[in-house]
């Protein structure tokens, strides 16, 4: 096997990227309302090169306004999943870890349904109620975080045995919590709630909470990278890795707070989308091999990829009416897992 080099992880990411840069030009002219290539081209050099005074196309608010800012935060939600779960199994050594088996979308939705709750009893302005919803979700994520980190140490250390059962165990607690609190809401905010607990990429968001996104990803996504070596190490097992020199202790703080963070991030304003930390991670390895030089930057566009392809099915196979994204991952992403496992147990 050739060795990785830097140009050869370049490359592959520019293939990838320019993948990616096709499915959003076929995202955005896709939809219940069909757009020419040639205005949707002109559409985008004129906000390209700032003359956004210049577009002209019927369909420029369309396109500008409800797919554009979709598809930046399909792109950003994809790649956390997917960052996150190929940092899951590789810290865990468990095929089948993903961002939820440790209950931080649960703590998210739980977050989310009390936000809703305080902002049906009390009375905000349109910009701050906008921000209420991601901001609960992400709180309950913080909170299960923290928790379920305590329940995972073990002597002063994290134990992956124990951090895993932890977290399946505060997964089904905090799901009871959800139906006890799914009970107690009212019809338009029950529908919501159910809607975003499915997977929902169709809310609107304020664009200093995509900007926010954005940032985040790239600084949790720069810590988790700078221990790429470190994982590939780990997977041989902590006591080969410890004799190599890694500080293992490190690696798993730094993977798992960075990966839990993408995660909440991603929960926040997107709900429970499904498959996506689980099988992006495992179809990118059978491409590129495990060096998660390579991997991680893989998972990061793949992911971005398949939540845009989703959420694109979801706007178009129903049209006009919308289809949670999660449920078009899961649908897809269920027959894939079947065969990835099947082939793996060959």
């Amino acid at each position: 096997m050739r060795p990785l080099t830097l140009q050869r992880v370049v490359l592959r990411c520019a293939i990838l990227a320019a993948i990616l840069f096709f499915v959003v030009v076929v995202a955005l002219k896709m939809g219940a309302v069909q757009v020419s290539l040639y205005g949707l081209a002109r559409d985008l050099l004129s906000v390209l090169f700032g003359h956004t005074q210049a577009i002209s196309s019927d369909y420029g608010m369309i396109v500008m306004d409800i797919r554009l800012p979709r598809i930046l935060l399909g792109l950003v939600v994809g790649a956390s999943l997917a960052v996150a779960g190929t940092s899951f199994q590789a810290l865990l050594r468990n095929p089948l870890a993903d961002p939820y088996v440790l209950g931080i979308s649960s703590g998210a939705a739980v977050g989310s349904i009390l936000a809703l709750i305080i902002e049906s009893s009390l009375s905000f302005s349109p910009e701050v109620a906008g921000l209420i919803t991601p901001l609960g979700a992400f709180l309950g994520a913080a909170i299960t975080i923290a928790a379920v980190y305590f329940l995972g140490r073990r002597e002063g250390q994290i134990d992956s045995g124990t951090l895993l059962l932890g977290g399946i165990i505060t997964a089904s607690f905090l799901s009871a919590v959800i139906m006890f609190l799914l009970s107690s809401l009212a019809g338009g905010n029950l529908r919501g709630a159910t809607y975003w607990l499915m997977g929902d990429l169709s809310t609107p968001q304020p664009k200093s909470l995509l900007y926010l996104l954005g940032v985040g990803f790239v600084i949790a996504f720069g810590a988790i990278y700078t221990t790429a070596s470190d994982l590939n190490l780990l997977l041989a097992g902590e006591k080969e890795a410890m004799h190599l020199g890694v500080d293992v202790r490190r690696v798993r703080v730094v993977v798992y707070l960075a990966a839990s963070v993408l995660t909440g991030l991603a929960v926040s304003v997107s709900g429970a989308i499904g498959y996506v930390g689980l099988l992006v991670p495992h179809v990118m390895r059978l491409i590129f091999g495990s060096d998660h030089r390579m991997l991680l930057p893989a998972a990061a566009l793949g992911g971005a990829i398949g939540i845009v392809v989703a959420d694109t099915l979801a706007r178009t196979i129903t049209s006009p009416t919308d289809l949670p994204v999660g449920a078009v991952t899961a649908l897809v992403g269920a027959p894939v897992f079947i065969y990835l496992l099947r082939r793996r147990l060959a």
